[in-house]
């Protein structure tokens, strides 16, 4: 098929993703279906030329930003299909649309990124997770098929169950609840596994088959605020256990003054917040119950609660604002943000949260914000460099705090991938015999390393 353009100029939007990172390219191709993308492929392979794949641009690691070559943009491959329990969708299809298309039979797709304007085929080659994996877990739980097109051109349909052609090595998998860095390669895997979370660099995704749930018949959903942050880890703690309970999330002091030009009900004395999300049994009185804990939890009597879809809306748009706010500031102060993707296991949460906490309080006091999956002991921390050498000083910082979320058993990446911005931390979680390994999987799926390139690997 013939490129969408022979020329990307610099400001062209296929160079860029969510993060500022830029690239440069020699042209873009926007495959209708899994033929022509075979085709782009099959030329690209006798040319020997490299291929990055692109989805919406929400990503903040650089993967989808190539050093060189060729686009390859799934942005076409937007059908769905919306069956019972099930959806088959092409890569290209957003995350809002595929909700909205799965709406009118009572169902949704369970993983709930920060960024609904994601594409589904970015978000399966990132694994990305976001507020509800506190019950569903990462996106890999939720598909069930994949069609995926090779470097060579080969076409492949992956269904669950189905095994890897060749042996592949085994690689440990860090103790944290969620993980996105690197190859997953565990014993006895299914074939499309390996695809899930590889961030384009083993092959293209261009068509899925995701789980679809039944809507709940009732959730109860709040916005509880704390006067300070030990009483709100004490909550998160206590209420881990709740039945039905899928949303744990959190925001520091920071995060709420951050959001306060903007929802100027936030309670004036509120220092930390937790947003809850559970599903509710017939005859279960959630209210009354939540009422005991919070009182318990000495929790502000001002906190909110949900009392229609578009009160649970609202709540939802409240959480995801605080990095929407972030990336607002940055822009308008033409700053460049450093964040953090670091998950450890459970019972070491309060245990990275002081780590950021010290570090930050005496590195860049006022310039940060925690905010996240608390209940993953999965926390972003963002840190706002004012000049060049403090941006210096964050990068530096992140390093150490991805060195110590790696000695307390957990990841350098737990949801957005590394891509190019961060693929150094790679080697800070997995010898380089597990290296090695990884770049053998890729010799053998992409020989002439054209997906990618840039990406998870120097």
């Amino acid at each position: 098929m013939s490129p969408e353009t022979t020329t990307l100029p610099s400001d062209s939007p296929y160079l860029i993703d969510a993060s500022g990172y830029t690239g440069e390219a020699e042209q873009v191709f926007t495959p209708i279906d899994a033929y022509e993308v075979s085709s782009v492929m099959r030329e690209a392979n006798a040319l020997n030329q490299p291929i990055t794949v692109s989805g919406a641009g929400t990503g903040v690691t650089g993967g989808r930003v190539p050093h060189g070559g060729w686009i390859l943009s799934v942005e076409k491959l937007t059908f769905t299909d919306v069956g019972s329990g099930f959806a088959t969708c092409g890569a290209g299809v957003l995350l809002r649309d595929l909700q909205t298309a799965a709406t009118p039979s009572r169902q949704y797709y369970a993983p709930d990124p920060t960024e609904w304007g994601a594409s589904l085929g970015g978000t399966i080659s990132t694994n990305a997770s976001g507020s509800r994996s506190f019950m569903y877990g990462d996106t890999r739980r939720h598909v069930r098929a994949l069609q995926v097109i090779l470097a060579s051109g080969e076409k492949l349909r992956l269904r669950r169950g189905d095994k890897p052609p060749f042996d592949l090595p085994v690689i440990s998998a860090p103790k944290s609840t969620k993980n996105t860095a690197g190859y997953f390669l565990r014993p006895d895997m299914d074939y499309l596994d390996l695809f899930i979370g590889s961030e384009g660099t083993l092959g293209i995704i261009v068509e899925a088959e995701v789980t679809l749930m039944r809507m709940p018949r009732e959730l109860f959903t709040g916005v509880v605020f704390f006067s300070s942050d030990e009483l709100a880890l004490d909550a998160v703690e206590e209420w881990r256990g709740v039945r039905g309970l899928r949303m744990l999330e959190y925001l520091d002091a920071a995060s709420l003054d951050l959001l306060r030009p903007r929802v100027k009900e936030i309670p004036k004395d509120a220092r930390a917040a937790i947003l809850i999300e559970q599903e509710v049994n017939d005859g279960e009185d959630a209210e009354n119950a939540w009422l005991t804990r919070l009182e318990k939890g000495k929790a502000l009597e001002s906190s909110w609660f949900a009392t229609s879809a578009a009160d649970r809306e609202k709540f939802r748009k409240f959480r995801h604002a605080v990095p929407e706010a972030v990336n607002d500031l940055v822009r308008r102060k033409g700053l460049t943000k450093m964040g953090s993707d670091f998950a450890v296991p459970i019972k070491r949460n309060a245990d990275m949260l002081r780590v950021y906490r010290e570090a930050l309080d005496k590195e860049f006091p006022g310039q940060y914000v925690i905010f996240g999956h608390i209940g993953d002991a999965h926390l972003h921390a963002n840190i706002l460099p004012a000049t060049p050498e403090e941006w210096v000083r964050a990068k530096a910082l992140m390093v150490e705090f991805a060195k110590q979320a790696v000695a307390m058993g957990g990841t350098v990446s737990a949801e957005h991938g590394l891509g190019k911005r961060k693929k150094d931390l790679l080697a800070l979680q997995f010898s380089q015999a597990e290296i090695d390994m990884m770049l053998a999987v890729k010799k053998r799926l992409d020989p002439k390393n054209l997906l990618g390139r840039g990406t998870l690997f120097s």
